[in-house]
């Protein structure tokens, strides 16, 4: 298993003695990946996408719109730092390889209630986990899909393990079979969980039930009145 070590730098700043909220800054790196964020009160604001060589922007439209100029520069500085201090922590420990947390059976669930052919969100929910990354992939059908896919960045938990949300874009289709497939080096294989397009259609039970015992009482009304005339005729 590939030595992975991870080096992560919090800092949590509560303001205001009315309303208290919680700012977050991530710093880290591995062997495979580098990680720099902004957060506020579990939100992500801003985080460097360092594979792409850009920032990303994460404040929604409807908040005041804050300024992140020259904070993926600093990102990148951070990165070269980072590393340089795993290489001097690696020397001091003999480079030895980190414990690792395997992450809870992710959870996947729709943003929307399914109704057939409507475009919705499946999202697989994945936490616990250490060190970060976790690996997300989708199937559909039993096919590999990468088209509409999306992942955020990992996220700290209070407990020092992380959380990563993952999403799929999709159609329902009735009987359509979609996975969702975690990978982390503390599991020794894939960890799956399935999820089913099964929409229940409108039946006609309730209403054939109804029209048969309105048609019933009907007959029974008219049993009842042929009987009442019949006895009458008879005195």
């Amino acid at each position: 298993m590939m030595k992975m070590l991870l080096l992560i730098l919090c800092c949590v700043l509560g303001v205001s003695a009315d309303s208290q909220h919680k700012d977050i800054r991530i710093t880290g790196c591995s062997d495979l990946d580098g990680e720099d964020m902004f957060g506020l009160d579990g939100e992500e604001l801003w985080y460097a996408d360092f594979s792409k060589g850009e920032g990303v922007d994460g404040t929604p439209p409807f908040i005041d719109p804050v300024t992140f100029e020259g904070f993926y520069s600093t990102a990148v500085t951070n990165l070269q730092i980072c590393k340089s201090n795993m290489d001097v922590v690696r020397k001091g420990n003999k480079d030895m390889p980190p414990e690792t947390v395997a992450p809870t059976s992710p959870v996947i669930y729709t943003k929307e209630e399914v109704q057939l052919s409507q475009q919705n969100t499946l999202i697989c929910f994945v936490t616990g986990f250490y060190p970060a990354p976790v690996n997300v992939s989708w199937t559909r059908n039993g096919e590999h899909v990468t088209q509409g896919t999306s992942i955020n960045v990992p996220y700290p938990n209070k407990e020092g393990t992380f959380t990563q949300i993952s999403r799929l874009a999709f159609v329902p289709q009735q009987g359509d079979i979609y996975s969702c497939r975690v990978q982390h080096p503390a599991l020794s294989g894939l960890d799956t969980r399935m999820w089913t397009v099964e929409v229940q259609q409108p039946g006609v039970g309730p209403a054939v039930f109804c029209g048969l015992g309105l048609t019933l009482g009907l007959l029974g009304v008219a049993a009842g009145t042929f009987f009442l005339i019949k006895g009458n005729e008879c005195r």
